[in-house]
């Protein structure tokens, strides 16, 4: 089951910055102008069901196994599209807001990129 997808609309000027730092910021497309700055707005609707351990990340062709969600994670999706991806290969999420994810490389974010989020053997 796909639990969430969305295609990117924009790309903030500190994005590479954070990607650096290996963190993907997300937000909806009615983000304030001092938070899209460092993150990638989608269009993507609230999500079909929580995130979980175990879920699957896709970002176009390169997939991550999703290994921790904070508390809010979910919350903050649903409500204002908003997630913090942690590409730290971490098991348990330093902040309430993260979602930690296999420590690799981050596939290139630009316009148009497809972002989703399913149930494992979705594939």
């Amino acid at each position: 089951m796909i639990k969430f997808q969305a295609s990117v609309k924009a790309v903030g000027p500190l994005v590479s910055e954070f990607l650096d730092h290996q963190i993907l910021v997300l937000f909806g497309m009615n983000a304030p102008p001092e938070l899209a700055e460092f993150a990638v707005l989608h269009d993507g609707a609230a999500p079909a069901a929580p995130l979980r351990r175990g879920d699957r990340l896709w970002i176009d062709g390169s997939e991550y196994q999703i290994l921790a969600v904070g508390e809010v994670a979910n919350q903050n999706l649903k409500t204002i599209g908003h997630l913090v991806l942690k590409f730290n290969g971490e098991g348990e999420a330093e902040m309430p807001g993260d979602v930690c994810v296999e420590a690799r490389p981050i596939s290139p974010i630009e316009l148009g990129t497809e972002i989703r989020i399913e149930e494992p053997g979705d594939a």
